[in-house]
């Protein structure tokens, strides 16, 4: 597999007022306030160069202000910028009070979209902290994000974005600088997830991720430890071998360490790694199979959280586990009805083998927990009850401890990413009863999600507070982009996962 990013974004903090900036666009928010449309704070300078009326051409162009609208109009004497783009806010906030990060963070990503094929984009949206700044430059660095590896046809057509100057902010101040270093690392990270997730799986394989995993810890001091499937056999990970028995790709299970020497907690992050899942002998119908490249996005956000905090040097240890197989059927492939002896020790009745994703984080939960974290959280794109339940823009969370449960909620809420506590039912968990094993893969099919949730928390090692987010829903987007959200993976969680981390490093968790 060749190396992720074919295209980066440059960010740059720019003293510059919008008017004497040269760029060939500058970005604007506008917003609703009752029936009219307002000019937002930091396009202060553009407005005079529209002799105060840019409100009202922007209105006689149809704009109303509204989230995800992009309005382009030709710049005025007085401005270096040949384009003004006006993006909208929604309704303004009330006297003293400042736009939300997440407004912000769609808005300049829809800019970023909008602004394909341009070389600088200069961003006049409101900054009114070093919050704002962040979520603007983050927004944009999201949106500018393009798919273009093996589109060999399109290698002279135009690129993403190639740099964005965000004005408003203040390069020498620290809180400034330390914004918007962040956003380029958590963004660069989102990025590098979204291409994993989005590359064909007959390039991804588990061998091959393993290998970006190495390239990843040699260039930012992480330490990688990758088993094979004869260190797989030799340890008993029952559950990862019987997964990618079928594929003639073989499974891996990857650990990847950040430490820093003034730690004081450790947080263990385990991501399902299903390069390609057909659902195994218990085959997938058609219509249901030619998007699961992105069954390894769990996988994909737990790598990139771990890059991030070895980037900022967070003072915390992060362990990612990448649980890594190809789900396939063949001749070799454990079908319903065998047996699995997990690493734990534990049996479990495979009753189908599209229940494949709980089997391999079971055993990397059972393996992390001997190292006695603080916590683990698992990521995974686990069921389609998932999705059912919550739809497509919001991931689920389980949790053996209730306040870590809603800490995560709040933080995902925080960061602007959607979620959902979700509930772990006792009743449900006898329905995973097997007269052959110690317990089976399967249970009743109503709160699939659930039960999925229930037969993580079996592996989870004593006393260890634990948490799993199912992002089957939000992990991978067919439909149109929307906000800095693109077609195809979308490193959902990372966010959420970043912030953990600080918490964790900060004591506060």
């Amino acid at each position: 597999m060749e190396a992720s990013f074919t295209t980066v974004t440059a960010l740059t903090l720019s003293t510059a007022g919008a008017a004497t900036l040269r760029a060939d666009a500058l970005v604007v928010g506008v917003a609703k306030a009752g029936k009219a449309l307002v000019v937002a704070p930091g396009a202060e300078a553009v407005d005079k160069a529209f002799d105060g009326r840019l409100a009202a051409v922007l209105e006689t162009l149809g704009a109303s202000g509204g989230e995800g609208e992009a309005t382009k109009l030709p710049a005025p004497a007085g401005l270096k910028a040949p384009v003004v783009l006006a993006v909208g806010l929604g309704s303004a906030p009330e006297d003293g009070e400042s736009y939300d990060s997440e407004t912000l963070r769609r808005a300049a990503g829809t800019a970023a979209r909008v602004l394909f094929g341009s070389k600088k984009a200069a961003f006049a949206l409101p900054v009114a902290s070093a919050e704002d700044a962040g979520a603007i430059a983050e927004g944009a660095l999201l949106g500018a994000y393009s798919f273009d590896a093996y589109q060999e046809s399109g290698k002279d057509a135009k690129k993403p974005l190639a740099e964005v100057a965000l004005l408003g902010a203040k390069p020498r101040d620290k809180a400034h600088k330390a914004a918007a270093d962040r956003a380029l690392a958590v963004a660069e990270e989102i990025n590098r997830a979204r291409d994993l997730i989005n590359t064909p799986p007959n390039d991804l394989t588990p061998a091959a991720f393993a290998v970006a995993a190495q390239a990843a810890g040699k260039e930012h001091g992480l330490k990688v430890q990758v088993l094979d499937e004869k260190a797989l056999a030799k340890g008993g990970y029952g559950g990862i071998l019987g997964v990618g028995a079928g594929s003639e790709n073989p499974p891996r299970l990857v650990r990847i360490a950040y430490t820093h020497p003034k730690a004081e907690k450790t947080l263990a992050l385990i991501g399902k790694g299903i390069t390609y899942d057909s659902g195994g002998i218990s085959l997938k119908p058609a219509g249901h199979n030619e998007t699961m490249k992105c069954d390894m996005s769990g996988a994909a956000a737990v790598f990139s959280t771990v890059v991030v905090a070895a980037r900022l040097g967070l003072e915390v240890n992060v362990t990612a586990w990448l649980a890594l197989a190809e789900n396939m059927p063949s001749g070799s492939a454990t079908r319903p009805g065998d047996v699995l002896r997990m690493y734990s020790g534990k049996t479990v009745e495979v009753l189908n083998t599209d229940a494949e994703g709980r089997l391999v984080l079971a055993d990397a939960i059972t393996r992390a927990s001997e190292e006695h974290p603080d916590a683990i959280v698992d990521v995974a794109t686990l069921t389609g009850a998932m999705v059912l339940a919550l739809g497509d823009r919001t991931f689920g969370i389980m949790a053996n401890d209730d306040d870590y449960r809603t800490a995560i909620h709040d933080i995902a809420g925080e960061v602007g990413e959607q979620s959902w506590p979700m509930p772990l039912p006792a009743d449900l968990r006898k329905t995973m009863d097997s007269p052959t094993a110690d317990m089976a893969n399967m249970g009743v099919r109503m709160g699939g999600g659930l039960i999925a949730g229930l037969f993580l928390q079996e592996f989870v090692g004593e006393g260890i507070t634990w948490a799993h987010l199912d992002i089957a829903g939000p992990a991978f987007h067919e439909g149109a982009p929307y906000g800095y959200t693109p077609k195809g993976g979308t490193g959902s969680s990372v966010r959420t996962l970043v912030r953990l981390a600080e918490l964790t490093a900060a004591g506060e968790l």
